[in-house]
């Protein structure tokens, strides 16, 4: 770098979280009127720490949690905002790969896939074709 290249500031702890926090209220609202919400991409935005914290302990934990194991670990957990996702990839070493926040109903890494219930359909149908393992039947039905 020369002394003549500009030197570009760092955003001030905050401005980035709260400009978040403004893009997701406008999402929720396009989402609770319109029925169309979006996402946000953490890991393209230069965030602090501090701005990552400030989002995190602004927008919460609210109810519901899923972990899930399919080509790597994943966490994603609503806020305490309805609609307001948080989402997690993990890669390697348990580093977040990914990251993004999900305004939506329901995000779709949690949506069964048409193949994957066509699948679990026909293996559901062989399963009942099987005898059961020693009473696990019987268990069933004395229950």
């Amino acid at each position: 770098m020369s002394p003549r290249d500009p030197v570009i500031a760092a955003p001030a702890a905050g401005g980035i979280a709260r400009a978040l926090l403004r893009e997701v209220a406008q999402l929720l609202k396009k989402l609770a009127e319109e029925g169309e919400g979006g996402s946000i991409d953490l890991r393209s935005l230069p965030m602090s720490d501090a701005d990552r914290d400030e989002v995190r302990e602004r927008l919460g934990r609210g109810e519901v949690r899923a972990d899930l194991d399919v080509a790597g670990t994943s966490e994603v957990w609503e806020t305490r905002y309805a609609g307001v996702w948080w989402i997690r990839h993990f890669g390697s070493g348990d580093r977040i790969a990914a990251e993004e926040i999900a305004v939506t109903g329901v995000p779709a890494i949690l949506v069964a896939h048409r193949a994957d219930i066509v699948a679990a359909a026909s293996r559901i149908e062989n399963d009942l074709e099987t005898p059961p393992a020693s009473g696990r039947e019987e268990g069933i039905r004395n229950a």
